[in-house]
């Protein structure tokens, strides 16, 4: 290992996942321009796709130029205004940096929290709501990275839209590994990366904004705080005939290589077909689950993703020299917790590429004899 040919690593931990060849391949393609015609019909290939993934028919899907916390900062300088209220949830790291992000925008923002490794319900949703009734926003974290946890959305959106409010969601680690259906869950804005069940490197998060979305935008009495994040200049870019005269306009120079990687990573997760790969995450997921508890280790959220599995670590076990030995002695890398959990958790993830039978074993035969 040096500076100029980095290790290959099995990537099992919180992000990045590993990369297929053939989106490594595309990454490498010759790069053109950002106004190329043959540029602009990958991307919008890209577009097109992505609405796929998401399940939408949100003509404004993109990825914007940044990994995954761009596509937050993209959601909230665009739809908060200086004074709206919002109600964000609060059970892992991500949730509390979706409120200190929008918060940063000039919101007020209401926590709704609950202990990590918990999700929230219908009726604490509703509650909020009844206690808030001012909010503009509720957001929510699909797949809270941090903890492990899911969190259901299905009858949120009818809750938030019947108060007037948008429904916001992070999608950043389930995206192309669990059950998510923009349209039909009436979600109005979503992000999520590049770097997790998509198989892609990081640097660009996959955005949709849906008609109350756009709206709301169309409203705004001042401009975004952000302006390379400003969707009002953005949209005219990536939505052929929306600028002036009907043409492109330019806004930043766009990530044409990444663009290639995002544009391969996601035709694969369409050759697979979605339900096919939400199905494979699963079974990864129970294969993994059946093999940890064997061992006599535990899960800790109670509703746990499929593509991040967070366990507490057992009596005994030296965290940083247990997950040393996994990199050294196997090359495999896995999460060690965060926050409140730092020390008490390690994360394993099936993401995406990594989700095979083959990586389960090989690290449940890798912790198995490093616990010894």
């Amino acid at each position: 290992m040096n500076t100029t040919h980095p290790a290959e690593r099995i990537l099992l931990g919180p992000g990045p996942s590993p990369v297929p060849a053939r989106v490594l391949r595309a990454l490498g393609a010759p790069t053109l321009g950002h106004l190329d015609p043959q540029y602009l019909a990958i991307m919008d290939e890209t577009c097109e796709r992505l609405r796929q993934v998401f399940r939408t028919r949100n003509p404004l899907t993109f990825p914007v130029s940044g990994t995954g916390m761009a596509g937050m900062e993209c959601l909230a300088v665009n739809l908060i205004e200086p004074g709206d209220e919002v109600i964000v949830g609060v059970n892992g790291v991500f949730g509390g940096r979706m409120k200190d992000v929008m918060e940063r925008c000039g919101a007020t923002v209401h926590a709704l929290e609950a202990p990590w490794g918990e999700v929230f319900s219908l009726d604490q949703v509703a509650a909020a709501l009844k206690a808030h009734p001012k909010s503009r926003i509720v957001a929510l974290v699909q797949a809270e990275t941090s903890t492990g946890a899911l969190q259901s959305l299905e009858g949120m959106a009818d809750l938030v839209h019947g108060a007037g409010a948008l429904f916001l969601v992070d999608a950043v680690t389930s995206l192309g590994g669990h059950e998510l259906r923009v349209d039909d869950w009436g979600i109005d804005a979503i992000y999520s990366g590049t770097q997790k069940c998509l198989s892609c490197p990081p640097g660009l998060s996959p955005v949709s904004f849906g008609e109350r979305a756009l709206a709301r935008m169309d409203a705004r009495k001042s401009k975004p705080q952000s302006w390379y994040l400003d969707v009002s200049m953005l949209r005219k870019y990536y939505l052929a005939g929306a600028g002036a005269g009907g043409g492109r306009v330019y806004h930043h120079t766009a990530p044409i290589n990444m663009t290639y990687a995002l544009n391969e990573a996601l035709a694969i997760v369409l050759e697979e077909g979605l339900d096919a790969r939400i199905a494979r995450h699963a079974a990864a997921h129970q294969r993994l689950r059946a093999g940890l508890e064997a061992m006599g280790l535990s899960y800790i959220p109670k509703h746990s993703l499929h593509t991040l599995n967070c366990i507490g670590i057992p009596a005994g076990a030296d965290d940083l020299k247990v997950r040393r030995r996994l990199l050294d002695e196997y090359g495999i890398e896995i999460g060690a917790g965060l926050g409140v959990m730092a020390g008490k958790a390690w994360r394993i993830g099936l993401m995406g590429h990594g989700a095979t039978t083959r990586n389960v074993d090989l690290v449940l035969t890798a912790l198995r004899e490093v616990l010894k």
